[in-house]
């Protein structure tokens, strides 16, 4: 989950500002939280896996 679009119960300010202190903490857990692939976007994995099938398929036919 990323925190760009998250609203703070706090402020109802945007997360990614951190205008209050929970807004602050929980944009610092986030980050934390953001492991290998955490911060490509969505479109970036979607190509990924294209591309992966794309050899996968390539490999298959290259060996039958």
């Amino acid at each position: 989950m990323t925190y760009d679009r998250l609203v703070c119960a706090n402020c109802a300010a945007p997360v990614s500002e951190g205008r209050c202190p929970v807004c602050r903490a929980s944009r610092e857990r986030l980050q934390q939280q953001a492991g290998f692939l955490g911060g490509v976007s969505p479109a970036a994995l979607v190509a990924l896996l294209v591309v992966l099938i794309a050899l996968t398929a390539l490999l298959a036919h290259q060996t039958v």
